[in-house]
């Protein structure tokens, strides 16, 4: 799956939010969204989405034009949004409902993907017993479901310690192998940005920018990566 924001711009009420984005996402790429809190990445998100429409631009998937339309593609919100009154394998077995199967059918198929998740073993348990980065694990889960070709993720490991944030993100690059997914990820952590991508979208100052694409490579050097980048957000 392949993903084209052409040209977006975005006022909510009085604010200019985003102005004139464009970037892509090929098949089976990493790609991130940097930029300052506030700036409007998640926005852009939702417009991706087809939540909200921009004021002007395009969204394309797959070179056919699907501004404003939903359920096209998976999105992973910062909160996980588990249903504290479902038992985990219940929670993750939603998309699965919606794209109508039954109940039966949604948890069979959900089960299988447990031991990838590292979940197998809390099938049964409430989100309120789970830790910050299962309950996190089972959110991608529920999301993977909806659609794995493309994942839209809004920081979705800012809550974590370090420690569990460097294990996820070690344990999303091997997901993403194994599944061949296309990700567009947000963040504002600049070390997180360079570990997982491919490709860096520096954004500005609300309202947001396009201020550099930046591609990374094995030979890249990452402490002159980041100095360029410390720049551009200065």
């Amino acid at each position: 799956m392949q993903i084209e924001i052409s040209s977006v711009s975005k006022t909510l009420g009085t604010l200019h939010t985003l102005d004139n984005i464009s970037l892509h996402v090929g098949e089976e790429e990493f790609v991130v969204i940097l930029g300052p809190s506030g700036c409007g990445k998640s926005t852009l998100f939702n417009i991706i989405a087809g939540l909200i429409t921009p004021d002007s631009g395009r969204v394309l998937i797959n070179g056919k034009d699907l501004t404003g339309k939903t359920g096209k593609i998976s999105y992973m919100q910062q909160k996980d949004l588990l249903l504290p009154s479902r038992r985990l394998l219940d929670n993750v077995s939603v998309p699965l409902l919606l794209k109508g199967l039954n109940k039966q059918a949604a948890r069979s198929q959900a089960r299988e993907y447990l031991p990838v998740f590292g979940l197998e073993e809390f099938s049964d348990h409430y989100p309120r017993q789970l830790s910050v980065g299962m309950r996190q694990r089972a959110a991608l889960l529920r999301t993977f479901l909806f659609s794995r070709e493309f994942l839209l993720l809004d920081e979705p490991f800012a809550s974590l310690d370090a420690i569990t944030r460097r294990k996820m993100h070690l344990w999303l690059k091997e997901i993403q192998q194994l599944f061949h997914s296309a990700i567009l990820f947000i963040t504002h952590d600049i070390d997180e940005a360079l570990l997982l991508a491919d490709r860096i979208y520096v954004f500005s100052e609300r309202p947001a920018h396009v201020k550099r694409e930046i591609k990374l490579t094995p030979e890249a050097d990452n402490k002159a990566v980041k100095a360029e980048i410390l720049a551009l957000l200065g």
